[in-house]
């Protein structure tokens, strides 16, 4: 994606000088150079050249070009916009007389959640005690599910009974049962409050002593009981702790981000107990060693991957790359180049086999001819690749990623993106000289807002990260809702307001930054997702490293529930991104763009702030003197052999890394 910016800054390059001067002095932009529009919806610009004395320009012609924000909208070159999704749009009008110099106007396109239809309140609870208090939040969403920033009103039927304030929090005041509303414009959500006397004599932490780890999940029950003993049920209490960093949920799930002893309150109104937990250090901190390096300096690196035999990898190119490698890796200190695939490509983006290890996938972005597609090689003989057939009919205009998956019911098929349509195709390949197409699925949206960048396919089930439309689980064999491979049926969706995590982004950088879901792995009861994130403009009088950065957060998503997925946990590196990530074991391997290769312990239940616990195990700048962008890291992601436990970590200016975890040292001052 970063390539898209090469694009913008070229659009943004000085005009030769040679011809003279427009006679247009300006262009009046109508409805104006700053507009709103709800998503998903249309809006024309027309702009109408005016010389110094403010009349129009005779044989002016306009035109209308899009810049950043290319996959949430687009515009036609009479000036309609088509809004596909939230977020900031910038288009370039250029207008020209000819034999003169072009005059160019730039126009930013905000387009924002249209009115809320639906509201909803959290917490879901049914009843309080007399003296508590609890704070509840509402969240609008528009027609088409995105967040809508608007402010609630908050009421209450019976103020005597259960008061509410304008942030949310409600006072129980006298037994009963009061109706609380929150309402978004026309629209409302309204839930029933009962109010009980609090017979509560008796709080009880436990456990009231613990310890654990920074990062460990720690569950505090409270018991509360009446004067006679009997325990009461039923209600959620107040919770907060002191001092220090973390988190602590409505269910007494507890995270400490920093060692110490944390002092835990659960209270009932004007009754509270007390417990304490004490976290040492997480300690997973180990050394990494460079075992083998292969610079690659003729193309940038793109997608690398591992042949099931563990003795060959093959790595593909970018940035005008034709040419995919296969590696001798047998001794992986001294990867050797046995041979090479060249095909009219451009961009090899992303690489992966048959589980038994005959065929290799990889796919087509940018030919010369516009037919990409996938190309199907077989690998028999690993070090030589041979082509054996090609799938492009149906996505020619490129493909971003692939999925190669097998079932025993259905046998094996690809799983790909359409970068022309942002929508999933599924390719039989049973017969690999003869790939047919049975399926495509696609989001409900505009074109021009849809658009699906990675697959992951696991016990039947496809996760899908699905850039504006965040992470999507479809059934492809698993049976949960009757899907196949020839008819994919949706599960869930999780999606999230990207514009909102990413408001700095777009305050260092401008309208029309790059920002989606792109990475999508199931490990356990998680789906790790990973957004793709780079600002409309860097650093400006800046070059080569210091010119640009790339942004990003990764989210942990319980799926155990896999009909209402949940973000449960995070991580946001301080500076580069989060591109593609590789999950083996209880580690999670990650490649953060310009921040490098790293590695995190993923180990037991998962929430809050991942980094701010200690969970970063290992950190390598791939930044090198001998790569294709003299020492600036653009790490794209890791594969872990599973025969020698090695890290193949392949960065986009520097090749093939080839890295292992050393063994946590234990001589650490206490």
């Amino acid at each position: 994606m970063i390539f898209a910016l090469v694009a913008v800054l070229a659009l943004q390059q000085p005009v030769p000088t040679q011809l003279p001067a427009s006679p247009i002095a300006r262009l009046l932009i109508s409805p104006g150079n700053n507009v709103t529009m709800n998503a998903q919806d249309t809006l024309r610009l027309v702009a109408t050249p005016l010389d110094s004395a403010g009349k129009p320009v005779p044989g002016a012609r306009v035109s209308f070009f899009g810049q950043g924000g290319r996959f949430e909208a687009s515009v036609t070159p009479e000036g309609l916009v088509e809004s596909g999704a939230t977020g900031s749009f910038t288009v370039m009008a250029t207008a020209l007389v000819p034999g003169t110099r072009p005059l160019r106007e730039i126009i930013k396109v905000t387009m924002v959640a249209g009115p809320a239809v639906r509201v909803a309140v959290t917490p879901v609870v049914a009843s309080i005690l007399v003296g508590q208090r609890l704070r509840f939040e509402a969240r609008g969403y528009s027609r088409t599910g995105d967040p809508r920033a608007e402010t609630v009103a908050w009421s209450s039927a019976a103020p005597a009974i259960a008061s509410v304030r304008g942030d949310g929090i409600v006072e129980a005041r006298a037994a009963g049962t009061a109706r609380i509303t929150a309402r978004m414009g026309a629209a409302e959500q309204s839930f029933s409050l009962k109010v009980q006397p609090n017979t509560i004599t008796g709080l009880k932490l436990s456990p009231d002593m613990t310890e654990a780890k920074t990062g460990d999940v720690v569950r505090l029950k409270l018991v509360a009981t009446d004067r006679a003993g009997r325990e009461v049920t039923g209600f959620t209490p107040q919770w907060s702790f002191s001092p220090g960093q973390g988190m602590i949920y409505a269910d007494g799930a507890f995270i400490g981000y920093e060692p110490g002893t944390y002092l835990i309150t659960a209270s009932f109104g004007s009754r509270s107990a007390e417990g304490t937990v004490t976290l040492k250090p997480r300690d997973v901190r180990r050394p990494a060693t460079v075992v083998g390096r292969l610079p690659r300096t003729r193309f940038t690196t793109e997608e690398v991957w591992i042949h099931p035999s563990g003795k060959y990898a093959y790595l593909g190119s970018g940035s005008g790359g034709d040419v995919l490698y296969a590696i001798d890796i047998s001794d992986p200190s001294k990867p050797t180049v046995t041979d090479s695939i060249v095909t009219n490509t451009r961009r090899v983006n992303d690489v992966m086999s048959t589980p038994d290890g005959k065929y290799l996938v990889f796919t087509r972005e940018g030919a010369s001819d516009r037919k990409n597609g996938i190309v199907i090689a077989s690998t028999e003989d690993p070090a030589h690749p041979k082509v054996i057939s090609e799938f492009k009919e149906t996505v020619t205009a490129g493909v971003h990623s692939s999925f190669v998956y097998q079932q025993a019911k259905y046998g094996t098929h690809v799983y790909l993106t359409n970068d022309g349509t942002g929508a999933l195709h599924v390719v039989d390949i049973n017969d690999p000289t003869n790939p047919r197409e049975v399926a495509v699925w696609k989001t409900d949206r505009p074109d021009a807002g849809r658009s699906l960048h990675d697959i992951d396919v696991q016990n039947g089930l496809l996760y899908a990260a699905y850039w504006n439309d965040g992470l999507v689980i479809l059934d492809v064999g698993n049976g949960i809702k009757g899907g196949s491979p020839s008819h994919p049926q949706l599960v869930s969706q999780f999606k999230y307001d990207l514009n909102a995590l990413y408001r700095d982004v777009e305050a260092a950088g401008g309208p029309g930054f790059i920002r989606g879901t792109h990475t999508a792995w199931r490990h356990k009861n998680y789906v790790f997702i990973a957004d793709e994130v780079f600002p409309a403009s860097g650093v400006k009088g800046a070059k080569d490293a210091a010119a640009g950065r790339a942004y990003g957060r990764m989210q942990v998503v319980d799926v155990s529930d896999l009909e209402h997925p949940k973000s449960v946990a995070w991580y946001e590196p301080e500076f580069g991104g989060v591109h593609n990530v590789w999950v083996a074991g209880d580690t999670l391997y990650m490649g953060a763009y310009n921040g490098g290769f790293r590695a995190f312990d993923v180990s037991g239940e998962l929430k809050g702030d991942l980094r701010a616990q200690g969970r970063e195990m290992a950190h390598v700048n791939t930044g090198d003197m001998d790569g294709f962008v003299k020492n600036a890291a653009m790490t794209w992601g890791v594969v872990v052999n599973p025969k020698d436990g090695l890290a193949y970590v392949n960065d986009m200016y520097n090749g093939l890394w080839i890295i292992r975890l050393e063994p946590r040292r234990r001589e650490l001052t206490p």
